[in-house]
């Protein structure tokens, strides 16, 4: 009988009645609840909890019951209050998140054409928040007939109170309904109203009444600026073309005299030398400390490049809002591409001023950070320029600089043919090395805010950063120490680890540091003909890699990829993760990429029309345009790849078969990474060599193919005595009619 009435009482509870969307929402809001937070504990997704809220659909069991249960309880906190004749707004959350975190953006006195900082501008008070808490300062000047209604309910004791100038978190997308009402997606589910009529208007409001920002990364930094981001809708609310024209995406901006640019300068405010394009910083001359500034994002103007965002812009506003405010918690608010905030957030954690002591009138002046680049630029040593730099403008026009003038650190692209042993194996595994080279950045001694000395006949002085001039050629890889023993190899099976090509050098070179001491390590006397050192050194990129890495391993973290897991475990978790929460996996990308790019933008090279070799860049003016320092992170990660795959070679005989930066391809008997990697019981591999983990420096399996592919790639695109790389190819196994020359 028992069992009768407990079907009976699910039968009834499937049919649970509900209250109205708008008595759902308002209950939700009342007790200072996100969707995430409902969604979470229904097991359900933010959008399933917002379409029972909005009509657009109904739970069905057994979520239904669990959540008519919510429902009910919460009714039972939060009457319905009077009806006043007046309907209750759309918020989407109870009360405004909190920041997603500090999402500092001290930007440089002197930036690049991408990445300018103007001065500084003050947060306000918000005209429009949550339901349960939006102070409404600042109402009055907007008529109430161009406002939506809204309701107003003293906070629940548990909402936080209103209060900091960044309550709404670092940006807002915004979209336009048919009405033209403008609606701004937060972190945590926010949503707002944004009462602005006109692009000036909008960019007051963000600074008065918003509440958007963040705080300084630093103490001796600046807080970051608000990002608006607009839709398509947005845009053509706010009189911008939803796309840019042909003429216009190649100038990467909207010509001067375009309307909305009139209109901004009609209200005193001013563009950088970006212009208004895809990124742009709109601003007021600041006034003491105060910094009047913010940053747009617009998509549909391909702001966010698939490489490095994959189909972000194609988010819908929310998700959006959700993808880059992960990012922004995690990393910084995004001030440009990936690569430009990536190289702001060096800045931005390590700040090149600092407040003074007081003098004898009890005034602080700026004064120069220790361990920081300064806020001056530069100049390289003429090997560590680049073709083109005003420092090389006494060379002949045509000149082509060889390895004994110039620096050559670079990634690896090396590959050879296959032994007939390694033919004789079915598969191709790739192994590809986790953020390789934030690795390397981690702990790497460069030069800071010195000019480099010059010094002829030198000791070599592996603490010393520089950049060296010697004969590397001695070098044998068939008889090399690892670790303290020597050990006899194939040689001729290793890429030289001195050039990115893999070949063995044939004479002098310039060599960074790292490059230099690792001949040491294999067991070789080096000579030094001349170097430029930099004395004043330390390890500027330590406080950005930690905080990159922080953000990739606890977004690998949320894809259920954690640390600590066993080499099978890791590789079980590794199978389909960014399918567990696609809009994650956007953010480990972008992560991944601002690393990247980070370390590629100190070496920004001249573009755009009308520069001519020998002079000057605007990249040049600023002080993290500093090659030595890109060469250095780039030779250790190149370093830390060869001692991995020589640690490898010395313990099983297994060489790769092909190098491409930071991934290896390996011959195997079997699939899988662990088919390569000798795992023993204790599930500990070979010291020194490569490890499965998420950690960086770590290994992920990149991808796997049949020997027979290796094979037939190899026979369409070697030619000439160049053999194709098949580490360009293991992940995916295509090849493509532009790699074949068809």
């Amino acid at each position: 009988m028992s069992e009768l009435f407990d079907a009976v009482d699910a039968l009834v509870a499937s049919r649970s009645p509900l209250p109205p969307p708008t008595e759902r929402r308002r209950l939700r809001q009342a007790h200072a609840l996100t969707l995430d937070e409902v969604a979470a504990a229904l097991g359900v997704r933010r959008a399933t909890v917002g379409g029972w809220e909005s009509g657009k659909a109904e739970p069905r069991p057994p979520e239904r019951e669990a959540y008519a249960r919510l429902l009910k309880q919460l009714a039972t906190l939060y009457p319905a209050p009077q009806s006043t004749g007046a309907p209750q707004e759309d918020t989407g959350t109870a009360a405004p998140a909190a920041q997603a975190g500090p999402t500092g953006g001290a930007a440089e006195a002197t930036a690049t054409a991408e990445a300018e900082e103007p001065p500084a501008a003050p947060p306000a008070p918000v005209r429009h928040a949550a339901a349960t808490q939006r102070p409404v300062p600042r109402a009055e000047r907007t008529p109430q007939s161009s406002r939506r209604p809204t309701a107003r309910k003293a906070a629940p004791a548990n909402t936080p109170a209103p209060g900091g100038a960044y309550a709404h978190g670092p940006l807002l997308v915004l979209d336009a309904d048919t009405e033209r009402q403008v609606t701004g997606y937060g972190v945590g589910g926010l949503i707002l109203d944004v009462p602005a009529k006109s692009l000036p208007a909008l960019v007051e409001w963000t600074l008065t009444e918003a509440r958007l920002g963040s705080e300084k990364l630093h103490g001796s930094g600046k807080d970051g600026d608000p990002l608006l981001v607009l839709t398509e809708a947005a845009c053509e609310r706010y009189g911008l073309p939803a796309a840019l024209s042909e003429a216009e995406r190649l100038a990467g901006r909207l010509p001067e005299g375009h309307k909305i640019i009139k209109q901004l300068e009609r209200a005193d405010w001013q563009l950088t030398k970006r212009g208004l394009g895809p990124w742009a910083r709109i601003y007021r001359p600041a006034h003491g400390s105060r910094r009047q500034c913010v940053q747009l994002c617009i998509p549909s103007w391909r702001a966010l490049d698939d490489r490095s965002w994959g189909h972000a812009a194609q988010l819908p506003p929310p998700e959006l809002a959700r993808v880059l405010g992960v990012y922004a918690a995690r990393v910084m608010t995004p001030v440009g591409s990936t690569a430009v905030t990536g190289l702001q957030l060096m800045t931005a954690l390590n700040p090149p001023t600092r407040a003074s002591e007081p003098d004898a009138d009890g005034r602080r002046h700026r004064e120069h950070r220790p361990g920081s680049l300064g806020t001056e630029p530069v100049d390289p040593a003429p090997c560590e320029a680049i073709d083109g730099h005003p420092v090389l403008a006494h060379l002949p026009r045509f000149h082509v600089r060889g390895p004994d003038e110039r620096l050559f650190e670079e990634a690896y692209d090396w590959a050879r043919d296959l032994t007939d042993a390694e033919c004789m194996q079915g598969h191709l595994v790739g192994l590809d090395v986790n953020l390789a080279f934030g690795a390397a950045a981690n702990g790497a001694v460069v030069g800071l805010s010195s000019p480099p000395e010059h010094v002829t006949g030198p000791v070599f002085d592996p603490a010393v950063p520089g950049s060296w001039l010697v004969d590397l050629s001695h070098v044998d890889l068939s008889r090399v120490k690892v670790g303290k023993q020597w050990r006899d190899l194939d040689g001729g099976l290793l890429p030289s680890p001195f050039t990115p090509s893999g070949q063995r050098p044939t004479g002098p070179a310039w060599y960074a540091t790292p490059t230099v001491a690792y001949a040491v390590e294999l067991g070789y006397d080096v000579t030094p003909v001349e170097a430029w050192l930099r004395r004043e050194s330390g390890r500027f990129l330590d406080g950005w890699y930690k905080r990159l890495r922080d953000a990739y391993v606890a977004t690998m973290a949320d894809l259920d990829v954690t640390e600590k897991l066993s080499p099978h475990q890791f590789l079980q978790a590794m199978d389909g993760y960014k399918s567990r929460d696609p809009e994650l996996g956007i953010v480990v990308d972008a992560v991944k990429m601002t690393v990247k790019g980070g370390i590629g933008k100190l070496q920004e090279k001249a573009r755009g029309g009308g520069w001519k070799p020998g002079q000057a860049w605007p990249a040049l003016a600023r002080p993290t345009w500093r090659p030595d320092i890109r060469a250095t992170v780039i030779s250790r990660a190149r370093v830390n790849m060869h001692r991995k795959m020589l640690a490898l070679a010395a313990a099983t005989g297994r060489y790769p078969v092909a190098v491409l930066s930071d991934c290896a391809v390996y011959a195997a008997d079997g699939p899988s990474p662990l088919d390569v990697l000798p795992y023993g019981a204790d599930g500990k591999t070979v010291p020194g060599s490569f490890r499965l983990g998420v950690s960086p420096g770590m290994v992920k399996h990149e991808g796997t193919q049949s020997v027979l592919w290796g094979a037939d790639v190899l026979e369409q695109l070697s030619a000439d005595g160049h053999v194709a790389n098949l580490a360009r190819y293991i992940k995916t196994g295509e090849v493509t009619a532009k790699d074949t020359g068809k």
